[in-house]
């Protein structure tokens, strides 16, 4: 984002301004921002805002949330550049960890019981939204076991608002990722044939391979595949089929029987209102 240049368009004199970029005034300003669309901008439900860690531990946390496959983020934000704003996160991310049943009688007070008993505690996140970050945040995160996803923020003008994915870890989850995938394939052999076990595995690596920032969260009944945001989930194999779930909006889309469905306010494992049925190693191309 720091190399794109925004323009308005002047229709009665047909040319063009170019809008600014700026900074906000204070941190406060795009806390505010991101708490009040927090779901639209990140996928995340909002649950409390400067969450206090208790006289032992003696910190404020920026934001708390549940993001759409049930895994605990905190939300940490600067103005501009600061070095700390990683470890700072990372302290808190620890405190979360020993304070799970505080945590969630939080989300049962928010969002009730069911979104309570369906945590995931296996993937809980950190999001950190500056000015900017350095090269050395960057490699930081790489480094790291964490799921970390480092954010940089512009305001334009005075009603455009931008955020870029500098860097996005899926950390600590190489072991269990490994053993369900195994699993999964291992049951769809058993059960529907080796031939949809590939075609699941093929699904997984295009959805993987779409670009850097693109991690995987693994749920019992789907994967979830996301940049910041879920985009696509995978479901395990059936016996012919394998369906996958876009957020993707289909009026959008010449929807076709037999492969493409409109699911909006059906119920369905993962998110997004467009159902994909696979049933050929051809059909990921499509």
């Amino acid at each position: 984002m720091v190399g794109l240049k925004l323009f308005r368009t002047d229709t009665t004199k047909s040319g063009m301004t170019e809008v600014t970029p700026r900074l906000a005034e204070a941190e406060a300003d795009v806390q505010g921002l991101v708490e009040a669309h927090m779901e639209t901008l990140l996928g995340v439900r909002f649950l409390a805002s400067e969450y206090g860690t208790g006289p032992v531990h003696g910190g404020r946390i920026d934001s708390l949330g549940l993001d759409e496959n049930g895994s605990p983020v905190i939300v940490e934000y600067k103005r501009g550049t600061d070095a700390g704003v990683i470890n700072q996160g990372l302290f808190y991310l620890a405190w979360l960890m020993d304070h799970r049943a505080e945590f969630e009688h939080l989300v049962r007070d928010r969002l009730g019981v069911t979104a309570a008993s369906q945590v995931l505690w296996s993937g809980p996140r950190l999001i950190c939204i500056a000015g900017d970050f350095t090269r050395y945040d960057v490699h930081a995160v790489r480094e790291h076991r964490r799921s970390i996803d480092l954010v940089r923020y512009r305001l334009f003008g005075s009603d455009l608002f931008g955020l870029e994915a500098v860097a996005s870890v899926s950390g600590g989850m190489q072991v269990a990722r490994r053993v369900r995938r195994q699993a999964v394939a291992q049951a769809a052999a058993d059960v529907e044939g080796a031939s949809m076990a590939e075609l699941a595995s093929a699904v997984d690596e295009a959805l993987l391979g779409l670009g850097d920032g693109v991690s995987r969260v693994e749920r019992k009944q789907y994967r979830a595949y996301q940049r910041l945001r879920n985009f696509a989930c995978l479901c395990p194999p059936q016996r012919s089929k394998v369906l996958v779930y876009l957020k993707v909006d289909p009026k959008d889309v010449d929807l076709v029987p037999g492969f493409t469905r409109d699911v909006s306010g059906l119920g369905h494992h993962g998110t997004g209102d467009l159902e994909v049925q696979l049933r050929t190693g051809l059909d990921p191309e499509s």
